[in-house]
């Protein structure tokens, strides 16, 4: 069981929902991962949300014009999901068994983004074969962007992967640490409780023909 599902039971996409909408109301903005990633890649890019969850980042990032695939594995955010934009393309999946072929979808993404803590979630011991599978869905060059917390002050469960950890899954999936940052406003990263990480699999980024 991962330790999402340990935490929530696999029920918590409306609440979660609710939280992010009274965000949204108090005037906070939430679209900062939707921001990062279009700095990356240019519009129109092939963008995988693994662990979209209820589809915040996702829906924004098809808003911005880009061509987007949600992977979760808890059909009670999916479905808050696919409430919010039916239109989009919605899958269940577990991050670590990950086969695009399987459920239809074209793998060869610009970029693979894992917001939300989807690293510390992820059942221990089990972080690597996420990283392989997520890399195997980039194109070469493409970017593997993933936020998460790395002490209690930054997650609701105990801490987990470090990292020195990630990035030796990075490492042995093809990936090269591009940049690191401490927010997703791309402070700099100086070793604090939170870091968004960028790796590139092999060679630099180019923009997929029109």
């Amino acid at each position: 069981m991962s330790r999402w599902n340990e935490l929530t039971g696999g029920t918590s996409g409306q609440d979660y929902a609710a939280r992010f909408e009274a965000l949204v109301r108090s005037g906070t903005d939430v679209h900062g991962e939707a921001r990062f990633c279009a700095a990356l890649v240019p519009a129109g890019a092939r963008v995988l949300d693994a662990g979209c969850g209820t589809g915040r980042v996702m829906i924004r990032l098809a808003e911005l014009g880009y061509d987007c695939v949600g992977v979760d594995l808890d059909a009670s955010m999916l479905a808050v999901a696919r409430e919010q934009a039916p239109e989009l393309p919605w899958f269940q999946a577990d991050l670590t068994r990950f086969e695009p072929g399987l459920l239809g979808i074209v793998a060869e993404f610009d970029l693979v983004v894992a917001a939300g803590n989807v690293f510390p979630f992820l059942t221990a011991g089990t972080e690597a074969a996420a990283v392989e599978r997520l890399t195997a869905a980039l194109r070469p060059g493409g970017l593997l962007v993933a936020g998460f917390g790395l002490d209690e002050a930054h997650l609701p469960v105990p801490p987990g992967i470090t990292l020195p950890e990630y990035d030796d899954c990075c490492a042995a999936a093809g990936l090269t640490l591009v940049d690191r940052f401490a927010t997703w406003d791309a402070d700099p990263y100086d070793g604090g409780g939170y870091a968004v990480s960028v790796h590139r699999r092999g060679a630099p980024f180019q923009p997929a023909p029109s």
